[in-house]
């Protein structure tokens, strides 16, 4: 008997798994491929994070159920690391909740506060959850176009201005995944004035706070007075402690917001496992080298990306944040398409990289490296491009 499931059939065919089984396929023929396109960190998280998880697991204690929003310890961790690193004052109570993974509690949050009929300003392109979240929570999606070139700010405001009934939530990402488009902190005062004034709801991705290059400081939307009376800000421990699969990330902000998302999460689940929870506390408490160390990696290897790329042809500015590099597809190939491009990367350079389309509407002109493969193996990319280009 054939089924119908609505919130399955409202998402789309998922482009990225078209490169990832043309690549498994490949290497199960024994072929060497270069991997950019999962931005999957490949650093190992730091040792003292790994030795408190090991310690703490050593308790039966800590095997019991958690708490769904995390344990008082790690949220107050959080509230303390925003003010040191951002002088924002938090209270751990209320403002704040620890997630799985940031993807978690993006999607749980549109979940909990999106209903049927109501629009949602995301923009395009850009990491597919943002767009994904708010289709199971069976919102509509309205996008304004992010262009290197562009104001940000004013094609948001075009597209506000032509709906109606009025966009109820806008999800927003800076430093931005897949562009790498990095604002300051008057954008984030443009966009708390104008959501107060239409009582729009704000959901900041602030993922790549800590991958930052060149003396760029990436700004906290919770900095601007306000921010917290119009939404809530997410972070994650994947990149700036090289912990992906720890699944530890967190929001913070306006109360009315994280108390939808911590009553939700309290028919979802019990938290992450305690001794997780324990060892992210350490790594938000500790000292920041391991994290300036993990930046400076991803800076260097971008330079040796970038700069080789350069010397074979291929145009691509440096970005000033995250872990990638948004590079527009030469010009002789950019009719092929970034789907079609990307095979052709694959098959003829052995390097794989993640098609542009899938990131929505204006990037099927790119394709986005993500920096998690080591110096040496770049450089053999590049010289694997260099010979089909």
């Amino acid at each position: 008997m054939k089924q119908s499931f609505q919130r399955i059939e409202r998402l789309p065919p998922y482009v990225f798994n078209v490169i990832g089984d043309l690549k498994i396929e490949a290497r199960q023929r024994g072929e060497d491929i270069i991997d950019f396109g999962m931005g999957n960190p490949d650093q190992p998280t730091p040792g003292y994070i790994v030795d408190k998880l090991c310690e703490a697991a050593q308790k039966s204690q800590n095997h019991r159920y958690s708490a769904s929003k995390g344990i008082k310890k790690l949220r107050s961790a959080i509230t303390d690391w925003y003010k040191r690193n951002f002088d924002v004052d938090l209270d751990y109570e209320s403002e704040a909740i620890a997630t799985i993974g940031s993807k978690e509690g993006i999607s749980h949050l549109a979940l909990a506060i999106i209903g049927p009929g109501d629009t949602v300003l995301v923009p395009t392109p850009t990491y597919p959850i943002h767009n994904y979240a708010v289709i199971i929570a069976n919102g509509d999606v309205v996008h304004f176009p992010m262009t290197r070139d562009g104001d940000f700010f004013e094609s948001l405001l075009t597209s506000f201005n032509r709906h109606w009934p009025r966009p109820r939530l806008l999800i927003i990402n800076f430093p931005h995944n897949p562009t790498t488009a990095c604002v300051g902190i008057d954008f984030f005062e443009k966009i708390v004035a104008f959501a107060r004034e239409h009582n729009l709801i704000v959901i900041h991705d602030f993922a790549y706070a800590d991958i930052v290059f060149d003396g760029y400081k990436a700004p906290s939307m919770l900095q601007v007075p306000g921010a917290k009376d119009i939404g809530v800000e997410f972070f994650t421990l994947s990149k700036s402690y090289s912990m992906p699969g720890w699944r530890v990330g967190f929001a913070v902000g306006n109360r009315e917001l994280i108390g939808a998302l911590t009553r939700l999460k309290s028919y979802l689940d019990y938290g992450m496992f305690q001794p997780i929870q324990i060892a992210s506390i350490i790594a938000l408490n500790g000292s920041r080298d391991c994290v300036n160390e993990i930046r400076d990696i991803y800076r260097d290897r971008r330079d040796v990306l970038v700069e080789g790329l350069n010397r074979v042809g291929w145009r691509i500015e440096k970005p000033k944040a995250t872990m990638f590099v948004w590079a527009e597809i030469p010009d002789k190939y950019k009719k092929m398409g970034s789907l079609e491009f990307s095979k052709f990367l694959l098959k003829e350079a052995k390097v794989a990289v993640s098609p542009g389309i899938g990131f929505g509407e204006g990037g099927d002109d790119f394709v986005r490296f993500a920096l998690v493969e080591n110096e040496h193996r770049t450089r053999q990319a590049v010289r694997g491009i260099r010979n089909v280009l």
